[in-house]
């Protein structure tokens, strides 16, 4: 199958192979054909299969659409606010979203592309949203607060997307994508995407969609055949640490991604790094748009070697040349784990997820393991072995208080980081 075969415009199927894939994926197969027919869809899809193009390329089909062709002749009134929304979760998503609107859409004529983040000044937003739109891409916070000023109108909205639906859920966005759906036409198409269906994002979507059709290729138990997966047990957080700097010092490392738990443990990490002489910076919720935007060029630029972040604003991140993922923090969430992972091993490359677990974190290597209903081999480094033997089993479940250890980033002496740009240096005396 090629995407000439998808019922694709030419101008779009020109971009495709300007950005230079020939053969869609199979979510991109499935989804595409349905959403061009205007279907409702519920689609589960794992990171990296290219689910954004799944519901950018439609969207793009009904912009096409509205500008009219020889055959099919359409009012060219400029309507009032975006014919398509897509809501995501975070900025980095939102713009990952928008950069592959403008790539795809590179050869529709006028075509018309908006963000609406959280953390940005309102000035270009609220210039954007005067005119007509095509696309508008937002989070849901920040559209809620222009909708409550008049700004935003999304009486034209034709079609509704819900990008990693059940994140934006977690986040305790389910009253705003109510009330941002409630205020768009009912007859309007809805695609909703999420890692899973299950519990509340399943009653949103019963909600929120009409007879949808389902398209599930989310397969959180696929091998990652791309991905070599590995777990180191450490004894204590001093043990922790040295198993990483040996992994970061390894000429393998083209760049990492290292996770941990909370922003306070990211800025933390990327301090003690930095103080090490690697080019590093966090990335967390807690950064304004400015500074993360900054980190993310630093990274994409390969100015930065190391990138410390949190799962939310890692979420996303579609860098090629990460080659190494580390879970120096293991989620709570076994999904969670997948979409760490899922950032390395991109676009044909391989890649190394290694997991840095202690004797606490056996439950949650338990749950992710279960969930992906696969081993995690466990390995070690010559010189770092652990002394305590490996956990057999996971731990009974204990009070919270007593489940986790003190983090790094309470120890005495923790200060958090300022910088925009941790780089090398001597180390502070």
């Amino acid at each position: 199958m090629s995407f000439d075969t998808l019922g694709l415009h030419a101008a779009l199927t020109r971009a495709v192979a300007d950005a230079g894939y020939t053969t869609p994926t199979e979510v991109q197969s499935r989804a595409i054909p349905a959403a061009i027919e205007g279907k409702d869809l519920m689609v589960s899809s794992s990171t990296g299969s290219g689910k954004t193009a799944s519901f950018v390329l439609p969207a793009l089909m009904r912009v096409l659409a509205a500008r009219g062709d020889a055959s099919k002749k359409r009012d060219k009134g400029a309507a009032s606010g975006p014919r398509v929304l897509v809501l995501a979760p975070t900025r980095e998503l939102a713009l990952q979203v928008a950069k592959a609107t403008v790539d795809y859409g590179r050869h529709v004529p006028g075509l018309r592309v908006a963000t609406v983040l959280g953390g940005v000044p309102y000035g270009a937003q609220l210039k954007a949203l005067r005119g007509p739109l095509d696309v508008l891409i937002a989070t849901p916070g920040r559209l809620i607060d222009h909708m409550e000023s008049g700004r935003a109108i999304l009486a034209n909205v034709e079609l509704l997307v819900l990008d990693e639906a059940d994140r934006m859920l977690d986040m305790g966005f389910i009253e705003p994508i109510h009330h941002i759906a409630a205020a768009t036409p009912a007859s309007r198409q809805t695609m909703m995407f999420s890692a899973t269906f299950a519990g509340h994002v399943g009653r949103l979507a019963e909600e929120l969609l009409r007879e949808p059709q389902r398209i599930d290729v989310s397969s959180h138990t696929e091998a990652h055949a791309d991905i070599e997966q590995r777990l180191h047990w450490a004894d204590d957080l001093q043990h922790k640490n040295a198993l990483l700097d040996h992994i970061l010092t390894e000429r393998s490392v083209e760049q990492a991604l290292v996770f941990t738990s909370t922003q306070r443990d990211a800025d933390w990490l990327a301090d003690r790094l930095a103080d090490m002489g690697h080019h590093v910076a966090s990335l967390h919720g807690g950064h304004p748009q400015g500074r993360r935007t900054r980190v993310l060029q630093g990274l994409r630029s390969r100015q930065l070697k190391i990138l410390v972040a949190t799962d939310v604003a890692a979420r996303g991140i579609d860098v090629p040349t990460i080659s190494h993922v580390i879970n120096y923090g293991l989620p709570m969430k076994a999904e969670d784990y997948v979409h760490r992972i899922g950032r390395t091993g991109r676009a044909g490359r391989a890649g190394l997820a290694v997991t840095l677990a202690e004797r606490r974190d056996a439950h949650l290597v338990q749950r992710i393991q279960r969930f992906t209903t696969q081993r995690i081999p466990t390995t070690t480094i010559v010189g770092l072995e652990p002394k305590r033997p490996e956990p057999s089993a996971a731990p009974a479940a204990r009070p919270a208080s007593k489940r986790f250890g003190p983090r790094p980033g309470g120890r005495p002496g923790f200060k958090p980081a300022g910088k925009s740009f941790a780089k090398p240096g001597p180390r502070a005396r």
